[in-house]
């Protein structure tokens, strides 16, 4: 598959960071797909496995998405005569996700369905139809460690992990149906002969206890517990990824207990943090291992996909990356990052809360924007959503903290 052209505005590649191991490219503008030498997944043959064969060095792509945090509003603006069809709200996203090797995301909100009642704010509950959209726009991984998993209860979380368990594609992080199954099953996607492991905690359930028999229904921030899952994992994978759900809602600037959770992981020698929480963008940053090895944290993605109101919830970021596997004569093979790249995407909706979709920021026009219910409260321009993405991702000085009137 050939390049799509890239998008360039407001100073669109930002500075390149560089080491002997790993380059990363952070761009305002719409990411280079994946050329024709990558792995199908249809299971044809392709070069990439013909290297593996060849004991060559080998990659992968992987992109993440920040929030889907489904509103009312959105669920309305879904609904038809026959139920729900969100698949229309990823359409224009949806090349970007299907061709990455591994597609992440954090559902924000349960998708238990209507015995539970569709709502929104503070207690958020969806259609299922909100998955079947998912795995429809190619997403592989599905976060639910949230702060809002304990929202509709614990037969509702069961509802949800017995969704997942009938999508056998998808890898649903986060809730767990028993205390065996969280301590047995370790989370690890192989592809292109290398082995990613998955873990996924939240800070917490927005002040819901988890049932005091079901201590390990919602994965929850414990340093304890994540340092015996996190290190007994990193023996069975050669990359591992966490998602955090952590940090202060609409604070463009990790806080203190980010930082300190980044070093922990680094201790840990996670390679790559997933952040999200915050609906607005942070920096990403790297810390160093103990052995030598670099953390690569991205903070915060933003949302990906909700009805707030405030132009910084309306920006988000998808990360990419490349992880390259390189075979030495002896062990261990190296497996690191080679690429990563930051592209900005837009939740669109127009004045009367309809046409509810995401967009890559470098696909956004002027006119969409004029009709965006954004408008009627404060004129912007797409020139602002890029300033605002250099500014957090440039790292050269953070904008001020964006104060939004609704909470998720």
């Amino acid at each position: 598959m050939g390049a799509v052209s890239t998008y360039r505005k407001l100073a669109a590649v930002l500075p390149i960071i560089k080491n002997k191991m790993r380059k990363f490219v952070f761009l305002t503008g719409l990411l280079i797909l994946l050329a024709s030498s990558c792995a199908t997944r249809n299971g044809a043959v392709t070069k990439t496995e013909k290297q593996l064969r060849q004991g060559k060095q080998t990659s992968l792509s992987l992109i993440a998405a920040g929030d889907n945090l489904i509103h009312i509003e959105i669920i309305k603006d879904a609904k038809k005569e026959t139920g729900y069809d969100f698949k229309p709200c990823y359409s224009e996203i949806k090349p970007y996700i299907k061709n990455a090797d591994i597609a992440f995301i954090n559902q924000e909100t349960l998708i238990a369905g209507e015995t539970y009642g569709f709502s929104g704010y503070p207690l958020f509950n969806g259609p299922k139809e909100i998955g079947e959209a998912l795995v429809d726009a190619g997403f592989d991984v599905v976060n639910h460690a949230t702060n809002h998993a304990m929202d509709k209860g614990e037969r509702a979380v069961f509802e949800v992990i017995d969704f997942w368990e009938k999508q056998p594609q998808i890898l649903m992080l986060g809730l767990h149906r028993d205390a065996q199954s969280r301590s047995e099953t370790k989370s690890v996607i192989q592809k292109n002969n290398i082995r990613i492991g998955w873990l996924a905690y939240t800070y917490g359930a927005n002040g819901i206890p988890l049932p005091k028999d079901k201590p390990y229904l919602v994965s929850l921030i414990d340093e304890a517990v994540m340092a015996k899952e996190i290190d007994e994992l990193r023996l069975l994978c050669d990359f591992l990824i966490v998602s955090m759900h952590w940090g202060d809602e609409y604070e463009h600037t990790p806080n203190k207990r980010q930082r300190e959770l980044a070093v922990f992981l680094a201790q840990h020698k996670v390679d790559l943090v997933i952040g999200h929480h915050p609906h607005v963008i942070q920096p990403v940053e790297e810390f160093a291992r103990p052995d030598g090895g670099k953390t690569l944290v991205f903070f915060s993605l933003g949302n990906f996909f909700s009805s707030q109101k405030e132009t910084p919830t309306i920006l988000g970021a998808l990360s990419r990356v490349t992880i390259t596997k390189t075979p030495d004569k002896a062990p261990p093979e190296q497996v690191v990052i080679t690429e990563a790249e930051i592209i900005p995407i837009i939740t669109h909706y127009d004045i009367d809360n309809i046409g509810y979709k995401v967009y890559p920021l470098a696909g956004y026009t002027p006119e969409l924007l004029d009709s965006h219910k954004i408008s009627l409260s404060k004129k912007t321009t797409i020139t602002e959503f890029y300033t605002l993405f250099s500014k957090v991702f440039n790292q050269n000085g953070l904008p001020s903290s964006s104060n939004a009137s609704k909470k998720d």
